[in-house]
């Protein structure tokens, strides 16, 4: 079992920053990859960074060149550097880890973009 716990959300203003950060705990030696999802009411939830055991990122197409995700050794944590927010990434943002047979997800943070 893997834990993820998210922090670093609250309110900023438009063109703004935020660093999220999730700390993982449990057994971790299997960890493939993490990510950082989002979800507003009534939608899915998105995709909006990933980073896998090689250091390989993705980042979904409305973020790229804002968004940075990086991890520290042994995935004891990761983060995602937000710049240049904007009030449609008003959004609960979830941590995400998964192995070849398990996923887990953090409670989430919500993070508010609004002047």
């Amino acid at each position: 079992q893997v834990q993820l716990v998210e922090s670093g959300g609250g309110l900023v203003q438009p063109g703004g920053s935020l660093r999220l950060s999730c700390a993982a705990s449990g057994s971790k030696t299997g960890i493939r990859g993490m990510a950082w999802y989002r979800q507003t009411p009534g939608k899915q939830r998105e995709l909006v960074a990933s980073i896998t055991s090689g250091g390989r990122t993705n980042y979904t197409a409305s973020v790229k060149g804002r968004f940075t995700i990086s991890r520290d050794n042994a995935w004891i944590s990761i983060y995602l550097q937000m710049n240049s927010l904007k009030p449609e990434e008003t959004a609960v943002y979830y941590c995400h880890a998964y192995t070849f047979v398990n996923a887990y997800w953090g409670q989430g943070t919500q993070v508010t973009v609004s002047s």
